[in-house]
C-alpha cells in the first residue's frame, strides 16, 4: 500500500479491484456472517453514519464493528442537505425499512479534524472545523424535522472524529461533549454512566447500542497509541488521490488518500465532480501521483437480481456518462488521460460487478 501511488496507472487499477474482491470474500465468509447475526440480535438498533469522503473516516474498523452492521452515507466533504430528493429518499426509505421490523435507528452525524496538523482536516469545509461542526448542526436539525423531535425512534446524534488518534468526540446536549481522546482502555467501565448523563433524552437500548462502539473505539485509540510508540504508524499530510468515485458501494475504499467519493446525493454533481478533478489535476502537476491517467469509477447497489438491479445497472451508466461528460468539456486535458470503468455492487454480498467501461 506505501508505494501504491507510484505505481503505473494500470496497476493501480488492478489493485483497486484485487481490493474488492478480497472485501467481498472477507464480507460473505461464513465467520463474518455469524458475526453479523450474533451482534445484530444483542444490539438491534440500526445505525446509520453520515460521513466525509475520506478514506480515513472509518467507523466500522475505529469501532471495532463488525462489517456490515453500520449503514453509511458517504459525500466529499460530508456535505449533505436532507432537501436533495435523492437522498431524502434513500435515508427515508431505510429508516422505514428498519422500523417496520420494530429497531430503532440512531443517526451518526460526522465531522473530522486533525489535531496534529489542520491541514489533515477536513477540506471540503477548507480546514475550518467551526463550520464543519455548525453544518452536523444543521443535519441534525433536518433529521428531526422528517422523523421528530422526542427522538423515540430515529436519534441524530453528531460526532466528531479526530483522525491523529482516531477517536470519537460525542455532542450531547447543553454543548456537553464526550471526548475519547481523553480517556484510556481502563475507563471503559465509566462510559455508560456518562454516556447516560451527557444523553439522557436517548432511549435505553439505544444507548446500550451505541455503548459498544464507544467500547470498541477506546480499543482502537489504545493500539494506535502503542503503534506510534513504536514508530510503525506515519500520518499522510498530502492530498495524493488518483480516483474518482461517484455513486455508492465504495465500502472496501476505506484508505487514506485514494479516492475521491461522490454521493449519487446533490441535484447539483457537476460541482463536486469539478472540485474532485481540480485536486486530481493538482496532484499530477505537483507530482504527488503519476500523470499517466486517473481512474473514473460509477457504481450503485442493488438488492434483488432482476428489476432492481437492471435499475442499478441502468443509474451507474447515467452517472458514468454524467460524470465523464462534465470532465471533458470542462478539463480537457485531465479527461484525456481518464480510465473509466461501470459498475453495480450486490448489496448482499458485496460483490462489485463490472458492468462496462
Amino acid at each position: 500500500m506505501s508505494d501504491i501511488h507510484r505505481k503505473s496507472i494500470a496497476d493501480r487499477i488492478d489493485w483497486l479491484f484485487e481490493l474488492a474482491r478480497r472485501h467481498e470474500q472477507t464480507f460473505r465468509s461464513p465467520e463474518a456472517w455469524l458475526a453479523r447475526e450474533r451482534y445484530l440480535a444483542e444490539h438491534p438498533t440500526a445505525i446509520v453514519v453520515l460521513k466525509c469522503m475520506d478514506g480515513r473516516i472509518n467507523i466500522p474498523v475505529a469501532t471495532n464493528t463488525p462489517t456490515g452492521i453500520l449503514m453509511p452515507f458517504r459525500n466529499l466533504g460530508g456535505i449533505f442537505d436532507l432537501g436533495w430528493p435523492h437522498l431524502g429518499e434513500v435515508l427515508s426509505h431505510h429508516v422505514l425499512r428498519m422500523t417496520s421490523t420494530g429497531r430503532r435507528v440512531l443517526v451518526l452525524i460526522t465531522y473530522h479534524w486533525s489535531k496534529g496538523d489542520p491541514r489533515r482536516g477536513c477540506a471540503g469545509f477548507q480546514f475550518d472545523t467551526t463550520a464543519a461542526i455548525a453544518h452536523t448542526h444543521e443535519i441534525r436539525r433536518q433529521v428531526e424535522h422528517i422523523f421528530g423531535h422526542a427522538h423515540g425512534t430515529v436519534y441524530p446524534l453528531v460526532c466528531g472524529f479526530e483522525t491523529d488518534d482516531e477517536a470519537l468526540m460525542i455532542h450531547g446536549t447543553d454543548n456537553a461533549v464526550l471526548d475519547l481522546a481523553g480517556f484510556s482502555a481502563s475507563d471503559a467501565a465509566t462510559l455508560e454512566p456518562r454516556l447516560a448523563a451527557l444523553l439522557p433524552d436517548m432511549q435505553t437500548q439505544m444507548r446500550a447500542d451505541l455503548l459498544p462502539l464507544l467500547h470498541g473505539n477506546l480499543e482502537h485509540i489504545a493500539q494506535l497509541r502503542e503503534k506510534a510508540r513504536r514508530n510503525e504508524r506515519t500520518l499522510d499530510v498530502e492530498h495524493r488521490e488518483w480516483m474518482i468515485c461517484l455513486g455508492r458501494g465504495f465500502d472496501f475504499l476505506h484508505t487514506p488518500n485514494v479516492a475521491l467519493i461522490i454521493g449519487p446525493y446533490s441535484p447539483d454533481l457537476a460541482d463536486p465532480l469539478r472540485k474532485a478533478a481540480g485536486i486530481i489535476e493538482n496532484n499530477m502537476k505537483a507530482g504527488r501521483i503519476p500523470d499517466d491517467g486517473f481512474l473514473l469509477l460509477a457504481s450503485v447497489p442493488y438488492d434483488e437480481i432482476g428489476v432492481d438491479r437492471a435499475r442499478a445497472e441502468l443509474k451507474s451508466q447515467f452517472l458514468s456518462r454524467f460524470a465523464a461528460g462534465v470532465l471533458r468539456d470542462e478539463f480537457g486535458n485531465l479527461a484525456g488521460k481518464m480510465y473509466k470503468h461501470t459498475a453495480v455492487l450486490d448489496w448482499r454480498s458485496r460483490r462489485l460487478e463490472l458492468i462496462g467501461d
